[in-house]
C-alpha cells in the first residue's frame, strides 16, 4: 500500500467521531453491518461523511480531479451533445445534474447552452451535500449573469411532477454505496464490517439476502459460468431502483451517464477476483477501505451492462455507449480546439491541448471513462456516432 500523508489533528478528530458512531451502530446491529451501509455512512453521514463535510474534495488541493475541474472543454462538449435534445423538447425543457461537484460543470454548460440557443427553462442540481450546495451557489452566483443564475434550482429529491428534459451524471454511480459479495461452497455471502478485539474495523462475511443473491445468480447466467469460491466483487442490485428514482416523472428526454467502469464480461474477469472497490486520498489509490472514515473517498467501477439493463428497464431506449474519448471527439472537441487556436493565444491553446490530452488519451481518462446515453421521445443517437461499443455489452 502506498505511503499516505497523515491527516492533521482536526481531520483525525473528525474521523474519530464518525468511527465512534460506526462502532456504536455495529454494536447495536448484532456485531456487524453490511459493507454497503459502512460505505454509505463514510460518504454521506450528515456533517461527518466524506461528501457531507467541508473538506476540499475536487482539484489538486483535494483527493481527485474530475473532468469538469480540468477546464471548460469537457462541459462544453457535453452541452453540444445535449443541446439538440433540449431544442427538440422546446422552451419548457429542463436540465437535471446529479451531484454538482464544485459547480464548474454547471457554470460552463449553462454558458454554452445560452450560446447555442438551447437554454433550459430550469437547471436543477440534485445535491445531497449542504456544504457542496453552498460552494456551487457561490460559484454560479459569481460566474453567471443574473437571468441565467435565476434558472438554477437545488433539489432535495427528483421532481415529483411530470417533466421533460435531460439528466446528466458524471462520476455519480461509482459513489453509490455498493454491496460486496463472495462465494463459499457455491453459496452467496455478503461482506460485512465488524470489530476486532481492539475495536478496529475488519471485514467478515454473512449469508447474502435474497436481493443480492439473485443479482449474483443473474450475473452468473449472463456470463454462462459460476463464480469460483473465494471470488469477491461488487454488485448493485439496487441500480434499477436508483435509476427510476432519480429520473422521477421524466416523460421525454435523454439520460447521460459518464463514469469509469467496464462492460460486464470485463468487470467480472477471473483475474479481477478482489473486485474494483478502492479508496482515494490525496490523489493516491489504496485498498484500506476502513481507514480514516469520512476522510477518504470510496468508489467502485460501474458495470455498464447493468446500467444498460437499468436504463432500458426504466422505459428508455439505449441511445449509445462509447469511451469518453469517442464521445468528446464526436461532440465538438476538435472544433473547440480549432477555435481556440484561431485566437492566436499560445498559452490558452496549450492549456486546452493539455485538457484534451487528459480527457482523451487512453493512459489518462480517455478509455477508463465511458459514456452511456438513453432516450425517450427524442433522437439522442447522433451524440454516439463515434466509436460505438454497444456490441461489448
Amino acid at each position: 500500500m502506498p505511503e499516505l500523508p497523515t491527516p492533521d489533528a482536526a481531520a483525525l478528530a473528525h474521523s474519530d467521531t464518525l468511527a465512534r458512531h460506526l462502532r456504536e451502530e455495529i454494536a447495536a446491529s448484532g456485531g456487524s453491518m453490511p459493507f454497503s451501509r459502512f460505505m454509505e455512512r463514510c460518504l454521506y453521514a450528515p456533517g461527518l461523511g466524506y461528501y457531507s463535510a467541508g473538506a476540499t474534495k475536487f482539484g489538486q488541493a483535494g483527493d481527485f480531479v474530475t473532468a469538469p475541474e480540468l477546464g471548460p472543454l469537457f462541459a462544453t462538449c457535453v452541452a453540444d451533445a445535449l443541446a439538440p435534445v433540449l431544442q427538440q423538447l422546446g422552451p419548457e425543457a429542463q436540465f437535471m445534474e446529479i451531484g454538482g461537484g464544485s459547480g464548474a460543470f454547471a457554470e460552463t454548460v449553462l454558458k454554452r447552452l445560452l450560446q447555442l440557443d438551447a437554454m433550459p427553462a430550469r437547471y436543477m442540481i440534485l445535491e445531497p451535500s449542504a456544504d457542496l450546495r453552498e460552494r456551487q451557489r457561490e460559484r454560479l452566483g459569481r460566474g453567471l449573469i443574473p437571468p441565467v443564475f435565476a434558472c438554477v434550482e437545488w433539489l432535495d429529491s427528483p421532481p415529483a411532477q411530470a417533466w421533460q428534459g435531460v439528466v446528466f451524471a458524471n462520476e455519480v454511480i461509482d459513489a453509490l454505496p455498493t454491496p460486496r459479495f463472495t462465494l463459499r461452497d457455491g453459496e452467496v455471502f455478503e461482506e460485512h464490517v465488524a470489530l476486532d478485539g481492539q475495536g478496529r474495523f475488519i471485514a467478515t462475511d454473512r449469508p447474502a439476502d435474497a436481493l443480492l443473491a439473485a443479482g449474483v445468480r443473474h450475473v452468473e447466467r449472463y456470463l454462462e459460468t459460476p463464480f469460483a469460491d473465494g471470488y469477491r466483487s461488487e454488485l448493485l442490485p439496487q441500480l434499477p431502483y436508483w435509476v427510476q428514482a432519480v429520473i422521477g416523472q421524466l416523460q421525454a428526454g435523454a439520460l447521460l451517464f459518464i463514469d469509469y467502469g467496464h462492460p460486464r464480461r470485463e468487470y467480472y474477469l477471473s483475474e479481477r477476483e478482489g473486485g474494483t472497490l478502492r479508496a482515494f486520498y490525496r490523489h493516491q489509490t489504496h485498498n484500506d477501505l476502513h481507514r480514516w472514515p469520512g476522510l477518504q473517498d470510496l468508489t467502485a467501477s460501474v458495470d455498464f451492462t447493468a446500467l444498460a439493463e437499468a436504463g432500458t428497464g426504466a422505459g428508455f431506449e439505449l441511445a449509445g455507449y462509447c469511451t469518453q474519448a469517442s464521445f468528446l471527439l464526436g461532440n465538438g472537441l476538435p472544433q473547440r480546439l480549432e477555435e481556440v487556436q484561431a485566437r492566436g493565444d499560445e498559452v490558452l491553446s496549450l492549456r486546452f491541448a493539455n485538457q484534451a490530452k487528459r480527457l482523451t488519451l487512453p493512459s489518462e481518462m480517455g478509455e477508463r471513462f465511458q459514456a452511456m446515453g438513453f432516450s425517450r421521445g427524442v433522437d439522442f443517437g447522433p451524440a454516439f456516432l463515434v466509436g460505438d461499443l454497444t456490441w461489448r455489452l
